[in-house]
């Protein structure tokens, strides 16, 4: 199945709908370094999530590019939240600055004991970052954090429209074709 792989113990499933509205533990939000909910998933965030959450942040920024943190998810469905620094727009090294945001995320989710995480298109909305190029990186991270043990059981790549999944699509698709 092309939109589902398995690596060790784990499996990373992609999906389409809003990650803020889907049943699972953990998912992670792509912030800005003073942790601020705005707009898009921001304010879906704190709409259904409640003020708590927006509290919490207050208390843990601001945070440096690349480093996450994780809150309490309020009203959400999941439980908590990991909250991301990616680089933004045209950053030099943006591959790299993306990579060490998704690693820092799993790292996080590992620490706290998370067997579910789900993941958007990282950055490929506002800050311009292009779907291919999030889709590569985030697999490549993804599979290479599970290839190497962590409790992360399940790790949900959340995608909003078709501009976002295809291009995860066609990467899941080569990695299965890759280890056939």
């Amino acid at each position: 199945m092309d939109d589902e792989i398995k690596i060790n113990d784990s499996v990373i499933r992609l999906v389409k709908g809003d990650i803020t509205d889907i049943d699972v533990e953990c998912f992670v939000f792509y912030a800005q370094s003073n942790l601020k909910l705005g707009s898009g998933y921001g304010t879906a965030i704190s709409v259904r999530g409640g003020p708590s959450i927006q509290e919490e942040l207050d208390k843990l920024s601001p945070i440096e590019a690349g480093q996450a943190v994780v809150s309490e998810a309020g009203n959400l469905k999941a439980s908590k939240i990991i909250h991301a620094n990616g680089p933004k727009f045209q950053e030099e090294n943006l591959g790299e600055k993306l990579k060490t945001t998704v690693d820092n995320c799993l790292k996080l989710a590992d620490e706290k004991g998370i067997k579910q995480i789900a993941f958007p298109a990282m950055g490929t909305g506002f800050y311009g970052i292009p779907a291919d190029v999030c889709a590569r990186i985030t697999i490549e991270s993804v599979t290479r954090h599970l290839q190497n043990g962590s409790p992360v059981k399940e790790v949900i790549l959340c995608m909003l429209d078709n501009r976002e999944y295809s291009p995860f699509k066609a990467e899941l698709a080569a990695l299965n074709q890759d280890r056939s």
